[in-house]
Formats: C-alpha cells, sequence, structure tokens
C-alpha cells in the first residue's frame, strides 16, 4: 500500500497542474460520483510525502549504553570490584618493572661470570664474590650464597644454591599470588551482586503498582543485576592471564639462574676440603687444627682392705 502511494505521488508531481485539472473535471462526467470517494486525494498523498517516517523509526530505537552509568546501576556491589581492580593495575604495573632482566639478571653480571667460569681450573672465588657485591641482584645472592659455600662437598654447595634460588623466587613471585587471587574472587563478588540484584528484582515484582507491568519491572531488574557480574568478569580475565604471564617470566627468569650457578659449580670442586671464603669474600686455607684431646680416664676408686 505505502509503495502504490508512493509511485501515485511521483505520477501527480510529474505531470503538470492543468493536466491534473482536466483529468480531474474528465472523472467527474464520466464515473459516478461513489467512485471518487474511494480514490486518493493529491493533498493527502502530498501529506504522506512530506512527513519524516525516520524520526518516529528513530524515537523506537534502544539508546546506547552509558559506562558510567552502567557503573552506577551495580551499586554499592561495585565497590570491593573496584578495589580489586585498582590492586590488579597496581600489582601488575608494579610486578612488571620488577621483573625486568636487567633487575634479576644483570647483563654485567652474567658476562663477568661467565669468563671467569669458562675454565675451571682456573675459577676465582674471591673475585666472583667481588662481581656479585657490585651487581646487587637475586641472580647476585644465589652466587654469593654458593661462593660461602667454598671448600664444603659440592651436594651442598648445589643444595645451599637450590634453596637460596627458592627463597628469591618467592619473595618475587609473593605479589602475583594477589593477583590469582583477584581472578578467582572478583567473578564470586560480581556474582553475589547478580543474586542479590535477582532477589530485589522479583521481590520488587510481586509488589507492582498499576501503572508498571511485571515484565518491565523484572527486565530493568534482571539488567541491574547482570552489571556486578561484567564488571567482575572484566576485572577477573585480564587478572588471570597477567598472572599467569608474571609466573611463566619468574620461572624463565630464575631457570636461567639456575643455569648459570649450576656452571659455575664445577669450579669450586678443587677447593673442597682446602679451603675456605671468610666474611669479607676472602679465600682462606682450612685450619684442620690440632687433634681433639684425649679423655681423661679418672683412676680407679681406692678401696680400703
Amino acid at each position: 500500500m505505502v509503495i502504490a502511494v508512493l509511485w501515485a505521488a511521483l505520477l501527480i508531481t510529474a505531470v503538470p497542474g492543468q493536466f491534473l485539472s482536466q483529468s480531474a473535471s474528465a472523472q467527474d462526467e464520466t464515473e459516478p460520483a461513489g467512485a471518487t470517494q474511494g480514490m486518493v486525494d493529491a493533498a493527502d498523498i502530498q501529506s504522506v510525502m512530506n512527513d519524516e517516517p525516520t524520526q518516529e523509526l528513530g524515537s523506537d530505537q534502544p539508546s546506547g549504553i552509558d559506562l558510567l552509568s552502567l557503573i552506577a546501576r551495580g551499586g554499592r556491589f561495585m565497590i570491593p570490584i573496584g578495589l580489586m581492580s585498582m590492586l590488579v593495575v597496581t600489582l601488575s604495573v608494579e610486578r612488571t618493572l620488577s621483573l625486568r632482566t636487567e633487575k634479576i639478571l644483570p647483563r654485567s653480571l652474567v658476562n663477568q661470570i661467565s669468563d671467569l667460569a669458562a675454565t675451571h681450573e682456573t675459577f676465582p672465588p674471591s673475585t666472583a664474590q667481588e662481581i656479585c657485591i657490585e651487581n646487587p641482584s637475586p641472580a647476585a645472592r644465589v652466587i654469593s650464597a654458593m661462593l660461602m659455600r667454598t671448600g664444603q662437598p659440592l651436594g651442598d654447595i648445589e643444595r645451599t644454591a637450590s634453596e637460596t634460588l627458592q627463597r628469591e623466587a618467592d619473595r618475587y613471585a609473593g605479589p602475583v599470588r594477589w593477583l590469582t587471587l583477584a581472578a578467582a574472587a572478583t567473578p564470586l563478588m560480581g556474582l553475589l551482586g547478580t543474586v542479590w540484584g535477582m532477589i530485589v528484582a522479583f521481590h520488587e515484582s510481586s509488589t507492582l503498582t498499576a501503572d508498571r507491568s511485571r515484565s518491565e519491572q523484572l527486565s530493568e531488574g534482571i539488567y541491574t543485576a547482570l552489571v556486578t557480574t561484567l564488571a567482575g568478569l572484566a576485572v577477573a580475565i585480564p587478572a588471570a592471564i597477567l598472572a599467569q604471564y608474571l609466573e611463566n617470566r619468574i620461572a624463565k627468569l630464575f631457570h636461567r639462574i639456575e643455569e648459570m650457578a649450576f656452571t659455575i659449580a664445577p669450579g669450586l670442586v678443587r677447593f673442597i676440603g682446602r679451603s675456605r671464603m671468610d666474611a669479607e669474600g676472602q679465600l682462606r686455607p682450612l685450619d684442620n687444627g690440632a687433634p681433639p684431646p684425649m679423655a681423661i680416664h679418672s683412676p680407679p676408686p681406692v678401696t680400703s682392705s
């Protein structure tokens, strides 16, 4: 019907007005009066053409979602989720800066220690200790702990390196565990807000006023309740990805430290039982000392005859 009206309007506007008047007069003479009632008037067609239906359709289109209003609809359950998001951002930035390769495994330390450990027969523990002091880092602390065990059995030296390495790795991985906690707890916070919002929505739908329908009330309540779940997932997904990335980075960096430490260990074999390193980083020969004193036997008691 609309297409027919538009074609009629085009035909009417395309012909001159005189032809329209002549054709109209001819129809009035030839057609009966009842037939003219069913014809579409030119003024009505022109009014239809002047109307703007796009504005009416545009008014029915749903409005866009504003982020700030969406956050405000989440209510008080958005507060802990917001705090967790701040925690995730802070820890991510801090751990990313702390786990730079230059801070964990300085290049100067790696190059100098690698040059010293190239020949195990001439490895100087005192020089290596000075290099570790000049380059404070987790790698330097692990190597220094090994060097302080110079003169002891190789198994003790390697065990000391492994224990020190584990302590350093735990110290750097501690803050990353908070990211893992945020990734696990934030969706539960959002789910809690959603459950509470659903309860409120169904409770309010049971006490409706006459001007509101149940479906309208429920749809508005569910829309508000799902905001907290969306916020929880928006925080948890990046937190889980960052936690996994940082854990893998810690494992990779400390694995490199372990490889370097076990490369140094064979250079300390020739000092076993011969020398030890003092607190100042200097090698001292092992002092076997005097043999342990002999046990003094007390004379047997004199018995009276």
